[in-house]
Order: C-alpha cells, then sequence, then structure tokens
C-alpha cells in the first residue's frame, strides 16, 4: 500500500506519544505511522493495543541516541515528518541522574536532527513537503511569582470568552517570547535541547517547530506521576506524599486537548514558530490532591473524602519551582485551538479509566510489562 505520508512519532509508547500514535493512526490511515520507542520504564506498548494491527501502523524498538539506526530508517521508509516526544521527564530522576536526561534529551534530539538533516538534504526536493515538530515542557521559562497564595478557592480556570485572561495566583504567564530560565537538569536539557532544534532551522532552514506545554493529565500516564500515583494509592489506602505544604501550583491540560493541539500544529502550524499549548487552568497541588481523593472515594462507593488523613506532607524536592501558567492565546488566535474540558471534568474521566484499568496499573507496579517487553526484543 502506498501511503501520503511517512512520520515517525518517537516515544510513541508513553504516555503522551502513545494518545498522539492513536490519534494518527485513527484519524489518518492514509499515513504510514512508525511509533518509534526505546521501551524504557515509561514505555508501554499495552498503551496501544486497540491499533497494534492497523495497517499503516508500525512499531520499531530503538534509542534515538543510534544516530546510524535512525538514518538507516529514514532512508528505508522515506521519512517525511518527525514528531518528537522521546525524553527523559521525571523531574526528581533527573535530580537523581542528570546524565541520563543530557544523552536522551539533548543528543538524541541531536541525533534525529543531523538524520534527518542528511536524508531530506539528499533529495531532489530538499525541505519541500517536511517538518520536524519537537514537544517541550514548560519548564524551561523557570517560575513564576506568586502573588496570591493565601485564600483563592479553586477551580481556578482563567479563559475569558474574549480569549484574554487573568491570573489566580500572580500577574505573569509563560509566553513564547518567555527568557528560558531552566532550574532542575531536566528542564536544562529540555532548554537545550529546544535551542538544537531552533539552531538547525536557522542554520540550515530545516522546516521545525517547537511547542512547551504545561502538566498533561489523563489515561495512561505513568503512575510516578502525582495523578496516577495518587489514584492508586488512596485505592489502596497507602500514604499520599505531598512536597512541603503542597502551595506549589501547575497549569493542568487533559492529555487528548494536547494531541489535537500537536496534530493542529503539525498540519497547519508556521514553520520557525514556537506555540504555548496550556489549560488556562492553574492548581495548588494540594488542591488537586483533594479533589481526587473526593472523586476516587465517591467513585468507590466510599464516604467522599475519608481518605483525606493519607495526606502525607515530605521534604520539598530540591529548587521546586513556585508556579508554572502558561498563555495559549497565540495558538488560539492563529489556529483556533482551546481546551475541551473543564479540569473536573477531565478529572473524572481520568479517575474512572485508572480505576476501570487496574490490571494496566498492577502490571506497571510490578514490573511484568518490562519483563514481558524485555524477552520480546532480546537479542535485536
Amino acid at each position: 500500500m502506498k501511503f501520503k505520508r511517512t512520520i515517525v512519532i518517537t516515544g510513541g509508547a508513553g504516555f503522551i506519544g502513545s494518545h498522539v500514535v492513536r490519534l494518527f493512526v485513527n484519524k489518518y490511515p492514509e499515513y504510514k505511522i512508525i511509533n518509534l520507542d526505546k521501551l524504557t520504564y515509561a514505555g508501554n506498548l499495552a498503551n496501544l493495543k486497540d491499533i497494534e494491527d492497523r495497517p499503516n501502523y508500525r512499531f520499531v524498538k530503538m534509542d534515538i541516541c543510534d544516530f546510524d539506526a535512525f538514518y538507516q530508517l529514514m532512508q528505508d521508509e522515506h521519512v517525511d515528518g518527525i514528531i518528537h516526544l522521546a525524553a527523559e521527564s521525571h523531574v526528581d530522576r533527573s535530580i537523581k541522574d542528570p546524565f541520563t536526561f543530557a544523552r536522551t534529551n539533548v543528543m538524541g534530539t541531536l541525533s534525529l536532527l543531523q538524520a534527518a538533516k542528511l536524508y531530506w538534504e539528499s533529495l531532489p526536493e530538499g525541505y519541500d513537503g517536511k517538518r520536524f515538530y519537537h514537544i517541550s515542557t514548560d519548564e524551561v521559562y523557570g517560575a513564576l511569582e506568586m502573588n496570591h497564595p493565601e485564600g483563592i478557592e479553586p477551580p481556578f480556570t482563567t479563559k475569558a470568552s474574549s480569549g484574554a485572561h487573568h491570573a489566580a495566583y500572580g500577574d505573569d504567564f509563560f509566553y513564547e517570547t518567555t527568557k528560558y530560565n531552566p532550574h532542575s537538569p531536566y528542564s536544562a536539557s529540555k532548554a537545550s535541547s529546544d535551542h538544537f532544534v531552533r539552531a538547525f532551522h536557522d542554520t540550515y532552514g530545516m522546516p521545525t517547530i517547537v511547542t512547551n506545554c504545561s502538566n498533561n493529565y489523563g489515561p495512561y500516564q505513568f503512575p510516578e506521576k502525582l495523578i496516577p500515583l495518587f489514584i492508586n494509592n488512596i485505592r489502596h489506602r497507602k500514604p499520599l506524599p505531598v512536597y512541603g505544604k503542597g502551595e506549589n501550583v501547575r497549569d493542568w491540560l487533559y492529555v487528548e486537548d494536547h494531541t489535537r493541539a500537536i496534530d493542529l500544529i503539525f498540519h497547519q502550524g508556521t514553520v520557525a514558530e514556537t506555540y504555548n499549548i496550556g489549560g488556562f487552568n492553574e492548581w495548588k497541588n494540594i488542591d488537586i490532591i483533594k479533589v481526587v481523593i473526593q472523586t476516587v472515594d465517591r467513585l468507590l462507593g466510599r464516604t467522599e473524602g475519608e481518605d483525606m488523613d493519607l495526606i502525607t506532607h515530605v521534604t520539598d524536592r530540591l529548587g521546586h519551582d513556585a508556579r508554572y501558567a502558561i498563555d495559549s492565546s497565540k495558538l488560539q488566535k492563529e489556529l483556533g485551538w482551546e481546551p475541551s474540558l473543564q479540569f473536573e471534568e477531565g478529572i473524572e474521566k481520568t479517575v474512572r479509566w485508572y480505576l476501570d484499568h487496574q490490571e494496566w496499573m498492577d502490571n506497571i507496579t510490578s514490573g511484568e510489562y518490562e519483563k514481558y517487553y524485555e524477552s520480546m526484543y532480546a537479542g535485536r
């Protein structure tokens, strides 16, 4: 079968990546979608069981740092689009092991860029019709001030009908023009990769796009992240470890809203531009935790809020940024995107999914999924 396009999605077995792969495979049967993933601890092909047999889908187990292998794949598959999500992304892990984050996030991105450059420049049409789309994070911008830390009650949806918005906890947001000021090894590695992507456009003319997104939540998220970890702990009545007082503020976006933005930007975004993707939805960590507890309790038939005593305050994380908040006005105005779910609706869907997929959660928390794929791909 001849496909109209061939697109590589890196990190496609991970949380956000699996949602992007599923969307593209289902929405664009005329595209060949190659899911490229190393299958580290956060990669899980069970996330894509529903589309693994589709004729326009192929999985390739590969390390993005393997330049030779990726360059060969570019040539063999005639790849004309790359959506790059593969990354080490957990701040706590980056504090303990910054070298792994530098290798994967910086050198891995550079490997992809160079392979794409060499292949696309070898073609008669050059860069025409090609696109390298790099997904980054709001954490590269550093932290925002919190001017109103007390006396504000959730929810904090801040989008107004005019497209303008006000701040719930401060008077500023991250804009596409905000100066980079990363504070953790993770965010420093992502900032560096962003700079390499832009440099390949400025130096070689490669058609690149960068997006910086706020915290995502939803189905298939690896359960070391706050929301799935706490859902599972509440279910089993285990402690809920909260950094410090839980006063740190984040902007939250349902993962399927992020994937819709990625689809739109990949196809209609302007080359060399940056787009911020956020939910206009600021919450203190402690308030999110309380909503999750109430929702899990209710859906499990417990008294709503009875598991509040599971909250356990622990020593704060090193360099824990106070507040992140994304301004998505550019994306709204230029491409017409906006979030589709209010946070309470998204949390309800998310909690229901994890409670209904306990086998998926148990396979991850037990490590069984890793053993399965290690045996499947042994020697490859």
